[in-house]
């Protein structure tokens, strides 16, 4: 079936406006804790419709297989090699890989070589996510141990439901 663009125009006046948003790599921000994100496109800058994340995945790092219900996310290797899970599986993806996760996908992404790697995460919509890797990095930074309870209760917080 072929998709017609007029089916998800949201611009619906004839006039353009102004209205692209440059910033500057100097205005990127991370969390205020040490953290592998980098806040590139947040849904606050994307007017919700994305968010754009850049991810440094240290070696022998990553999350457990997981699942969010309200938005979708895909991830683009930038350098190094990252293992990938798509719920079936794990695939080593390199430099120009790309996975896209919808809603309810079962996933995960890890790094198991000694090399740091990087890659791009994208969330749609773009909710405030970046309050997600904030939160963690300053749990990590702390030194704090999370009960499971308290992790499940987190994760939720955050619409993220291990599997």
């Amino acid at each position: 079936m072929e998709l017609r663009h007029d089916e998800f125009m949201t611009f619906l006046t004839d006039m353009p406006e102004i209205s692209a948003r440059f910033r500057p790599k100097a205005a990127v921000e991370r969390p205020p804790v040490e953290s592998p994100a980098r806040f590139v496109g947040p849904g606050s800058v994307t007017n919700g419709q994305y968010g754009l994340f850049e991810y440094d995945v240290k070696p022998h790092r990553g999350p457990h297989p997981h699942f969010h219900r309200t938005f979708s996310e895909a991830f683009y290797i930038l350098d190094g090699t990252v293992q990938l899970y798509d719920g079936a599986g794990w695939v080593d993806a390199s430099v120009g890989d790309f996975l896209y996760v919808p809603e309810g996908g079962i996933h995960a992404f890890k790094n198991d070589g000694d090399a740091a790697a990087s890659m791009l995460i994208v969330f749609a919509p773009g909710i405030p996510r970046e309050r997600f890797f904030t939160e963690i990095a300053e749990i990590y930074a702390s030194g704090l141990t999370l009960s499971p309870e308290e992790w499940t209760e987190f994760y939720a917080r955050h619409d993220q439901y291990m599997v």
